[in-house]
């Protein structure tokens, strides 16, 4: 499960003057904001008139993800970086309003695998019926749906003048909120999947290490260096002490690659660039998929990044005769060896 915040775009559908979306979207905001930050959601409300959307004007079949115009670019990019979405809709005429449809319509791959929730708001049904219309074409969009959901009624809710939603409307909008973190973060692995590269093993894929990943590499670290330690005999080795706050420091200055499958981190290396050299690290497989090829995979996709370098350096210890066997098949020479228990291997690159 991802372990990172959630950001939630809270979508303002009605764009009639004076129409009540606003002021169902700053109720829920404010209702939601406690719970939010306890459950590690950002919510950023956005006013689907404030968009400018015309009725859709691109050439391309939104599936493509090829946009001629600005006003889409913006829409994308909004919606891509969003982690789920909260909608606040009207019921006009037994459905959804048209604002929805088109900004929905607008896209493709950027919806896929993020959960929705809605708030409705009318008379009679309290906008149910718009609920069911919007799901027709957020399911085909990808969009997982939630269970719970807010209905109110207008008249219900319109209380000495103002705008006030009884209590347990609050309690239903923080129970959807717990439900989509929930399955926010369970469809991480398939949202990264889509944005990935795939990797050697069915169903994997690879992507950079980003801060937020901390706690997967420390997991990692502590069950792969267990035999670089008995092998040398030592437990005094960084990778089985660093604190998911350490490793998050060393992710900011190195570039870091992991391979992934299904929310599970499988492998990992990290590189960084000193002068005229490439210096890797990190190289590990989860001790259940060694033997597979993965950790020569890895180095493959570390080595591309010794572009402009002459030589590629790393580090193993003195006594890994497993990592000096493997790295001299991949045309590493072992430097002297040093007093503090490791040894550098060099492979020089043709300039």
């Amino acid at each position: 499960m991802s372990m990172k915040s959630l950001r939630v775009l809270v979508l303002i559908c009605s764009t009639r003057p004076n129409a009540l979306g606003p002021a169902v979207g700053a109720w829920l905001t404010s209702t939601l904001t406690p719970s939010a930050r306890a459950l590690g959601v950002e919510l950023a409300p956005v006013a689907l008139g404030d968009l400018q959307l015309p009725f859709l004007d691109e050439e391309e079949h939104p599936a493509r993800g090829v946009y001629q115009h600005e006003h889409t670019r913006q829409w994308s990019e909004a919606v891509a970086a969003a982690d789920g979405f909260i909608v606040v809709t009207p019921e006009y005429n037994y459905g959804m309003p048209a604002t929805l449809k088109n900004a929905l319509d607008y896209l493709g791959g950027e919806w896929a695998w993020k959960p929705v929730g809605f708030v409705s708001y009318g008379n009679t049904s309290a906008g149910t019926r718009a609920v069911q219309h919007a799901k027709q074409t957020t399911s085909t969009l990808r969009l997982v749906s939630l269970g719970s959901t807010v209905a109110l009624r207008i008249a219900d809710a319109q209380q000495q003048g103002g705008f006030r939603p009884a209590d347990h409307h609050a309690r239903a909008a923080v129970d959807m909120l717990e439900e989509l973190a929930r399955v926010g973060h369970a469809l991480a692995p398939l949202r990264a999947h889509d944005q990935a590269t795939p990797g050697p093993l069915p169903g994997s894929y690879v992507k950079r290490l980003h801060l937020d990943d901390g706690p997967h590499v420390t997991v990692l670290q502590r069950c792969c260096w267990v035999d670089e330690a008995i092998a040398n005999n030592t437990l005094e080795l960084p990778a089985l002490h660093e604190t998911p706050a350490q490793v998050r420091q060393w992710l900011a200055d190195w570039h870091a690659t992991g391979l992934w499958h299904a929310g599970r981190l499988l492998g990992m290396v990290r590189t960084v660039r000193h002068g005229s050299a490439l210096r890797i690290g990190r190289l590990a497989v989860t001790p259940d998929l060694r033997g597979r090829g993965l950790g020569r995979w890895l180095l493959r996709i570390a080595e591309t990044r010794s572009q402009g370098c002459d030589h590629i350096l790393l580090t193993t210890g003195a006594d890994s005769s497993r990592n000096l066997a493997f790295y001299r098949k991949q045309g590493y020479a072992p430097l002297p060896a040093t007093n503090n228990g490791e040894i550098s291997l060099r492979k020089d690159l043709a300039s």
